[in-house]
């Protein structure tokens, strides 16, 4: 009799053990739509504002006279250096002609306030057309 509490304490305990780990496998012929695994979707690549615009021929113009300027020396694409970046510019304008325009005035003129204490410089021997081509690539690069 002692010996028999011991082996039904064993089979109740492997029983619970088989019961807690799932029981087995389960065979069914016919499959449901909630066993099928779908494969997961692949995450969205995220592209620059670079990337995004590369082809856009508004980019392209204001792009190029950019880079023959002193913009870069204060101001980055999508980080802030000294000023703030061209996204956060575009961010907070709408890209209308009125806010071209008045941006291309600020951009020749020079100022302080609007972003900080720090005043970007005038420009001015850039031209209003150089201007407003550069303001219409910067309004360009919203995210």
């Amino acid at each position: 009799m002692k010996i028999t509490k011991p082996i039904n304490l064993a089979l109740v305990a492997l029983a619970g053990f088989t019961f807690a780990c799932g029981g087995g496998e389960k065979t069914s012929e016919t499959t449901s739509t909630a066993d099928v695994e779908t494969p997961a979707a692949a995450p969205e690549v995220e592209m620059s504002l670079e990337e995004k615009y590369q082809d856009d021929p508004i980019y392209i113009k204001g792009l190029a006279k950019l880079k023959t300027s002193d913009c870069t020396s204060c101001h980055m694409v999508e980080r802030k250096i000294v000023g703030p970046s061209y996204a956060d510019v575009a961010a907070k304008y709408e890209n209308t002609e009125e806010n071209i325009d008045m941006l291309a005035k600020k951009v020749i003129e020079g100022g302080v306030g609007v972003w900080g204490e720090i005043p970007m410089p005038a420009h001015p021997a850039l031209s209003i057309e150089d201007a407003r081509d550069m303001v219409a690539y910067v309004l360009l690069l919203k995210k």
